[in-house]
């Protein structure tokens, strides 16, 4: 069964399309997956655009605009 368009990702969809940068971008957070987050979220110009559209529509890096 395929989620419905728009549905959120699972975690093994995140997963699935994260894997690599996370090990590329942030292996020194890892297993934290906090940290890994917010180190992924710094970098998400990095990231490719599979993991980037699992941070989600609309939400962009802050700190780079209005400094």
């Amino acid at each position: 069964m395929m989620p419905a368009q728009g549905a959120a990702p699972t975690r093994e969809d995140q997963s699935a399309a994260c894997r690599g940068d996370a090990i590329k971008l942030c292996a020194f957070a890892i297993p934290n997956e906090r940290k890994v987050q917010a180190c992924m979220e710094k970098k998400i110009d990095k990231l490719s655009p599979r993991c980037r559209a699992m941070f989600g529509k609309g939400r962009h890096k802050t700190g780079k605009t209005g400094r």
